[in-house]
């Protein structure tokens, strides 16, 4: 039986992003695959009309249930959550559960291209760091990385601005760092640090000019589903960006790209 992996992350009712994607993903890559809703959503945000229902007291009643119940995971990955309250209660509940031996995987959902999500406050940066405290692996965007640490953003980063980042989430606890969407003295990377090896890489790609929503989620759950096989996190990376740019090509000329990749039918890409 696959690792049981908790994702806990939004429930879109119409697009493929967070869990939505999620779900049927690293369910095809074998996983025991449970989930805990920070937020049912109408549709992805793209349309830029939606509504949001916080799911905070049923969070709160069911890890609850879940602690009397005795369930225990192999790993939790975090996605968006959306208050200062719900942050507090997952770093406690990721707290608990690493003491165990659980793996703990956080995707600091904040914000991009240099500004917070509407709603994002600085408390909620603050309570983001106790969780970035926790985890394993984190995989913020460069956005994420430069709020945490207190490094300025700027439309193209020094190899000595992305050094620091990665020492300063290193120092606030977080093992491995992956930094996605960043500009490394003007080319595309993605930069990382793997704590089990000391490795220190940057890997470069070409950035189609196509946006979808839900293809961080992609890209973490593919991460997330190869280190679990035993994948270096280099050689991990690698495969999620390569699939995430194999995914947006095939998918650049759907009519509605709002709707984020239909990724039930693009599975058989997960083999490559």
């Amino acid at each position: 039986m696959g690792k049981q992996v908790l994702l806990i992350n939004d429930l879109a009712g119409y697009g493929k992003v967070a869990l939505s994607v999620m779900l049927p993903l690293m369910s095809y890559m074998g996983y025991q695959i449970y989930n805990l809703p920070t937020a049912l959503v109408s549709n992805t945000l793209d349309y830029g009309k939606f509504d949001i229902l916080e799911t905070t007291d049923y969070m709160k009643n069911t890890i609850k249930v879940w602690e009397e119940l005795g369930f225990c995971f192999d790993v939790i990955a975090t996605g968006f959550i959306v208050s200062e309250e719900q942050v507090k209660i997952i770093e406690e509940f990721c707290r608990k559960e690493s003491m165990k031996g659980t793996l703990i995987f956080v995707d600091p959902i904040m914000g991009d291209e240099g500004t917070l999500y509407n709603g994002v406050t600085e408390q909620t940066v603050a309570h983001m760091k106790k969780l970035v405290g926790v985890a394993d692996y984190i995989v913020p965007n460069y956005t994420e990385a430069a709020r945490l640490t207190g490094v300025e953003y700027h439309e193209s980063a020094t190899i000595s601005e992305v050094d620091e980042m990665i020492q300063r989430l290193g120092n606030m606890g977080a093992k491995s760092v992956i930094i996605t969407s960043i500009q490394q003295d003007g080319k595309d990377v993605v930069a990382g640090f793997d704590h089990k090896t000391k490795q220190r890489f940057t890997i470069p790609f070409y950035n189609i000019p196509v946006r979808f929503p839900g293809t961080g989620d992609i890209f973490s759950s593919v991460l997330l589903g190869k280190l679990m096989e035993g994948n270096s996190l280099y050689d991990s990376t690698k495969k999620a960006m390569d699939t995430v740019s194999s995914l947006i090509e095939n998918n650049r000329n759907n009519t509605d790209i709002y709707k984020g990749i239909p990724i039930e039918k693009e599975l058989e890409v997960l083999k490559i």
